[in-house]
C-alpha cells in the first residue's frame, strides 16, 4: 500500500491488516492529506492499533513532482487524522519509499508471486518507481488506486483530490503502467462515497475492547457529524481486492489534464463507443486503458469491512 494517511487511509490500513485473505507486505507514505512526516506517524499509529506485525513503513515524497502542493484545506484535521493521532514506537524502514517498493516487488518477482499495488494517495511515489525501476513491473499483478473520477470532482468541479495534488505524477504513473503492461483499476469518486458505515455501527465499534475498533468508531462518528453514516472512502479500494465481484468496472481510455486552467487534474475518461484513433496524434500520447469503477456493492463492502475489523 502507498498511503497519505488520513482518516480513510486509516480505514484502508485497518482492513488490510485484519482481513485474513490479505498479506500486507509493506506500506509507503506520500504527502497528501497532510505532510509526509505526519503521514508516517499516522501510519505507524494505525498499524499499531490494528495489531500489525513487522510491516515495513517507508517515508516517500514530501511534495508533488513539479509544482508546489495546492492548498486544499485540512479536511482530515491538522494532524491528518482528525485530531486522533498518537505517538508510536514502531520503527520505520531505513529504505525510502521508492527503494522499499523496489525491494518488495523484486522479491515478488523472485518468488513468482506478483502482488497488488494499492495507492490511496497522490501517485508521486508510484510515478518515480515505475519510471526509475521498470524492472519491478513483473512483480506487480495489478495497480488498484484510489483517485480520479469519470464524472465530477471534489477539489474542483472536475478534479479529484489525489490526482489534483500531483497531476503530473498521475499522468506518468498511468503512462508507465501502459508501457509496462500493468493492469490498472481506478477506484474513483464514482464509487468512493457509496460505501458507508452507520453511526450505530460506529458506536458499537467504539464500545469494543479493541484499539482498532475504538479508533475506527471514533473516526466514523467524527466524520458523520450526526448525519447518520460516513463513508469509509479509501477502504473500499482494498475491499475491491478482497471481493472483486463487488465492483463493476468498464475498460476506458484515461488521460490526466495537465494544464494550469480550471480543468487541471481532471481524469478524462473516454466513454465513447468508438474513439477517433487519429486523436492520439494531436494529443501525442494514447490514453491509458483503465478498468474504471462505476458501481459498487456498498452494503456488501461495508459489511466486509466491519467483519474484518471485528473478526
Amino acid at each position: 500500500m502507498d498511503v497519505d494517511t488520513g482518516i480513510d487511509d486509516a480505514f484502508a490500513l485497518m482492513f488490510a491488516v485484519r482481513h485474513p485473505g490479505i498479506d500486507l507486505r509493506a506500506v509507503t507514505c506520500v504527502a497528501g492529506n497532510c505532510g509526509v512526516d505526519h503521514v508516517v506517524a499516522n501510519t505507524c499509529y494505525v498499524l499499531d492499533a490494528a495489531g500489525a506485525g513487522e510491516v515495513p513503513v517507508g517515508r516517500g515524497a514530501a511534495g508533488p513532482l513539479l509544482v508546489p502542493a495546492p492548498d486544499t484545506g485540512h479536511a482530515h484535521g491538522l494532524d491528518g487524522l482528525g485530531g486522533f493521532s498518537r505517538p508510536s514506537d514502531r520503527r520505520t524502514s531505513p529504505l525510502p519509499a521508492v527503494d522499499l517498493l523496489r525491494h518488495e516487488l523484486l522479491a515478488a518477482v523472485g518468488n513468482g508471486e506478483p502482488v497488488t499495488l494499492v495507492p490511496t494517495g497522490p501517485l508521486t511515489n508510484i510515478a518515480l518507481l515505475l519510471r526509475a525501476h521498470p524492472e519491478v513491473a513483473a512483480g506487480i499483478e495489478r495497480i488498484v488506486f484510489m483517485g480520479g473520477s469519470a464524472s465530477v470532482g471534489n477539489v474542483t468541479a472536475v478534479a479529484e483530490f489525489n490526482v489534483f495534488h500531483d497531476p503530473e505524477a498521475a499522468a506518468i504513473a498511468l503512462a508507465a503502467s501502459a508501457d509496462l503492461d500493468i493492469p490498472v483499476t481506478m477506484y474513483g469518486l464514482d464509487v468512493f462515497d457509496e460505501v458507508r458505515v452507520t453511526e450505530s455501527d460506529a458506536t458499537a465499534l467504539r464500545a469494543r475492547l479493541d484499539p482498532a475498533c475504538q479508533l475506527a468508531g471514533a473516526l466514523i462518528l467524527a466524520r458523520a457529524h450526526g448525519e447518520g453514516s460516513a463513508s469509509i472512502g479509501d477502504a473500499g479500494t482494498v475491499c475491491a481486492i478482497a471481493d472483486p465481484n463487488g465492483l463493476r468496472t468498464e475498460r476506458f481510455g484515461v488521460r490526466v489534464e495537465l494544464g494550469h486552467g480550471y480543468a487541471r487534474g481532471q481524469t478524462i475518461v473516454d466513454r465513447r463507443a468508438r474513439p477517433r484513433q487519429e486523436e492520439h496524434q494531436t494529443q501525442r500520447t494514447a490514453p491509458t486503458p483503465v478498468d474504471v469503477a462505476l458501481e459498487v456493492d456498498a452494503r456488501g463492502y461495508a459489511d466486509l469491512w466491519l467483519g474484518a475489523l471485528t473478526g
